[in-house]
């Protein structure tokens, strides 16, 4: 009987078959995509200096510099993601959003980056802006041009055309003021939508 089930599950996803109400009500579309092949040409990476692994907080006293902080929650009310921005010691921007339920904690950071990245791009191209994000694992996926994540990819590509732009992990839950702002952001998102 176990293996009947899985065959037919096995065989309903391949297909994209929409499943019966009674086990779920997720639709194909709604399933992520994935992608496959070089979301650019191999010749073209990141410049070096635009994702950085070891805590970004120095950066964030420097007052030539936009820093963008970001992240995503998954509690029990929901699903958030936010970014907020600080220039010159102001929180100049804030955006904050509810995703469905369903989602996961690393589409809540990939989603988070992604809004926070094309604010990012709009900005002046005389402003370096440095995005800090306290998830490893939607960098390593943004700055990987293979990615099968679309969101990924989509988040390599404009930084791949901003150079101006830079990419940095900061240790969460470490007293950081831009980050302890930009985790409780989508907690409230997730009450207040």
């Amino acid at each position: 009987m176990q293996l009947q089930f899985e065959a037919r599950f096995t065989s309903i996803y391949r297909l994209r078959i929409p499943l019966p109400p009674f086990i779920t009500d997720t639709q194909p579309h709604d399933l992520e995509m994935k992608a496959t092949g070089w979301s650019t040409h191999p010749s073209e990476n990141l410049k070096p200096n635009q994702i950085s692994f070891e805590d970004g907080e120095a950066y964030i006293a420097r007052k030539d510099i936009i820093n963008i902080f970001t992240d995503g929650s998954k509690i029990e009310h929901g699903v958030g993601v936010a970014f907020c921005v600080l220039t010159n010691d102001i929180w100049a921007y804030q955006w904050s959003a509810k995703l469905n339920d369903n989602n996961t904690v690393f589409q809540a950071e990939l989603t988070a980056l992604h809004e926070a990245v094309i604010y990012a791009s709009h900005l002046p191209n005389h402003n370096t802006s440095k995005i800090h994000v306290d998830n490893r694992a939607s960098i390593m996926a943004s700055s990987n041009s293979k990615s099968t994540n679309e969101t990924a990819r989509k988040i390599f590509k404009i930084l791949l055309s901003n150079p101006r732009i830079k990419v940095s992990w900061v240790k969460g839950h470490a007293g950081n003021i831009g980050n302890e702002k930009a985790d409780q952001l989508p907690k409230d998102a997730t009450q207040h939508g």
